[in-house]
Order: C-alpha cells, then structure tokens, then sequence
C-alpha cells in the first residue's frame, strides 16, 4: 500500500513541477475570459426576441397614427361645420361649391359674393385632411345643406374599411 500511495504523491508532484505558476494563471485567465462574452446563439436569440418586440410595438403604433389621423379629419370637419353656420348667420346662406371652403378664409370673388364678409375671416386657412387630400365641399349637398368629405388614406371618394370616407355626416 505504501508502494501505491508514494507512486500517487510522486504522480502529484510531477503534475505540480510541469503546471508551473504561470500556466495555472493563464488557464485560469483564459476560463475567465470565455465567461465575460455572449456566444452566437445567445445573441441570436436576443436579435430574434428584440425583431418580435419591434413588430409589436410598430403595427400597435400604425393603428394609433391611422385612429389619431380619422379623429383629426373629424375635428376638422367640425371646425369647418362652425365656421360655415357663421358664415351663414352673416350672409343668409351657404358658399357655393365653386366658391368652396377657401370662402371661409378669404372673401369669395364669385357670386353671389357675400354683403357681410367680416374684417377678419371665419378661418385663417383650410388645411388638407391628414392624408394631404384636399377636402370635398358641395353646396348644396347629397343628404344635407351641404356636404364635407376627407377621401381618407386612399384618396378617392368611396371606399370602405381602413379606406372608408369621413364626412360631416358622422359616416366612416
């Protein structure tokens, strides 16, 4: 037993003489360093969890913008509403489809031209619907005196869903 025991102490010492200091410290540095970095599928998984998150957030924030742009025409829309009784109240009636919305911005030119168009004008502009479309103005109108209509995101009169119209009748 002796026999064995001074050949394993002697096993030892031979394996401690070959490892000297310096190449336990650098096996040692060399764990560490493998510990510190991401390997390429740890990183691949974080790249794949942060596309789902973006593609998430992205079609909640598009569906924001588009409900945000159709309650944007709809005050807008209401806006022109006031405006064009006003109008009315001072001259007894309505612009005329040629003489449109820009009537409320700068004194029409076109008869009937208005007898009581105030100093200031009832709008300091018209602005486009949030599509960058011009709204549509009829007077008088298919269902009411007249009619205001944004032709939504496709730009075209008609349409339904995502593309559906808003007008002053409270119609999408």
């Amino acid at each position: 037993m002796r026999i064995m025991q001074k050949g394993a102490g002697e096993a030892r010492k031979n394996l401690w003489s070959t490892l000297s200091m310096g190449s336990i410290l650098s096996i040692a540095l060399n764990m560490k360093k493998r510990k510190k970095g991401f390997t390429l599928i740890e990183i691949m998984v974080v790249v794949v969890i942060m596309g789902i998150l973006a593609t998430v957030v992205t079609v909640a924030v598009l569906d924001r913008l588009e409900e945000a742009r159709r309650t944007t025409a709809r005050t807008q829309i209401a806006a022109f509403e006031t405006a064009l009784d006003m109008y009315r109240l001072h001259n007894s009636v309505y612009p005329t489809t040629q003489q449109g919305l820009d009537a409320l911005a700068k004194k029409p030119t076109i008869a009937p031209v208005p007898k009581r168009y105030p100093n200031e004008p009832y709008m300091k502009s018209i602005p486009d619907d949030p599509w960058g479309n011009p709204y549509i103005y009829r007077s008088p109108g298919e269902k009411a005196a007249y009619d205001i209509i944004s032709t939504g995101p496709d730009g075209e009169e008609g349409g339904e869903g995502k593309n559906a119209d808003i007008d002053n009748h409270g119609q999408l």
